[in-house]
């Protein structure tokens, strides 16, 4: 487990592995120990974190593709979706959540996300606006993105300078220059600096915006780009309501990348059982992460307490055995100042 879902080795690499010290070890072995495992002893602390995620103010929230071969009714090729959850930078209680789904209609985020009454934190996907009583806020990075996208490049793949899409990064970049000379102020504050600095930024993003969608261009990227700011105007500027909601969804997008680079490596899930625990684990290993936890540690730990602590009888011992409890022992966390020594 924590080769594959930390280190990013799949399991037909560790099969070759084991057989080089001499094991017959194979990749279907391993990957039933592992959805053996999960179910038998990880899902409790898995739906847990989810429970406690809820309790959440501020949440991120974003989707991405996972491959299942023999999930019923399609083909082995077509895509499938996994779901993530990640409380904001403010939030006390710092963890994430993977889950695994056939598809990537909105019913799941609804299903995830139900009883949430906080604020979420996604790019524009219309799934989102299932999600009932929640306050939507949208993602900076992915407009910058849309424009940088239709920025005309020369033969040799530079920009070519003057462009309207290099004009509308301009504003955004403004943007994320004022987060950054707030960022370490209270957040009553950064909403005061954002209502006096980026409030008149972003009226002359608007501005720019609409006289340059008037324009006659050929540029369809750039006349996409323009729609998307327009149609989603509203809750782009969320984040000027409060300054504890970020101005970008990079938070999550930071806990999708360990999943997103270690699929080019396994590629695909082979049953939806496998991909679900493939979410349970990543849920795991990202949560320990994000509470400094030493992951391989953790994962022993848990396995070695759930099989006999009673949680079916007693739930409140799952609390004591979640990656930000208190209780968890000394050898489940990292020992940075041990790290920070080695590396003077």
């Amino acid at each position: 487990m924590y080769q594959k879902f930390a280190m990013g080795l799949p399991l037909s690499r560790q099969e070759n592995d084991w057989y080089r010290l001499g094991l017959v070890l194979s990749r279907s072995n391993m990957a039933n120990w592992v959805i053996r495992c999960s179910q038998d002893w990880l899902e409790p602390i898995y739906w847990r974190i989810h429970e406690k995620l809820l309790e959440c103010e501020l949440l991120h929230m974003d989707e991405t593709r996972i491959q299942c071969n023999k999930e019923d009714g399609k083909f082995p090729s077509s895509d499938s979706f996994m779901w993530v959850m990640r409380s904001a930078a403010s939030e006390k209680l710092q963890a994430a959540f993977f889950y695994y789904s056939r598809s990537r209609s909105g019913d799941n985020a609804k299903k995830l996300l139900d009883g949430y009454k906080g604020c979420l934190i996604t790019d524009a996907y219309a799934g989102y606006e299932r999600v009932p009583d929640v306050k939507r806020a949208l993602c900076w990075s992915h407009v910058r993105r849309y424009l940088i996208d239709s920025i005309p490049l020369d033969e040799k793949e530079k920009e070519i300078p003057g462009s309207k899409g290099a004009e509308g990064r301009e504003y955004i970049d403004l943007l994320f220059k004022i987060e950054n000379e707030v960022k370490d102020l209270p957040y009553e504050e950064k909403k005061q600096k954002r209502q006096d600095a980026s409030r008149s930024i972003l009226d002359a993003f608007w501005s720019w915006v609409e006289e340059t969608s008037v324009m006659h261009t050929v540029n369809k990227k750039l006349t996409q780009a323009l729609g998307y700011c327009q149609n989603q105007k509203k809750y782009l500027e969320t984040f000027l309501e409060d300054g504890h909601i970020p101005l970008s969804n990079n938070y999550c997008e930071a806990n999708i990348k360990p999943f997103a680079t270690a699929r080019r490596a396994w590629l695909f899930a082979d049953t939806p059982r496998g991909a679900f625990a493939n979410g349970v684990l990543y849920t795991l290993v990202e949560s320990a992460r994000a509470n400094k936890l030493d992951v391989y540690e953790y994962l022993k730990y848990l396995l070695s307490e759930m099989p006999n602590n009673h949680h079916q009888e007693d739930p409140t011992v799952i609390d004591r055995l979640l990656p930000w409890s208190e209780e968890l022992p000394e050898q489940c966390r990292l020992k940075t100042r041990q790290k920070k020594c080695l590396k003077q």
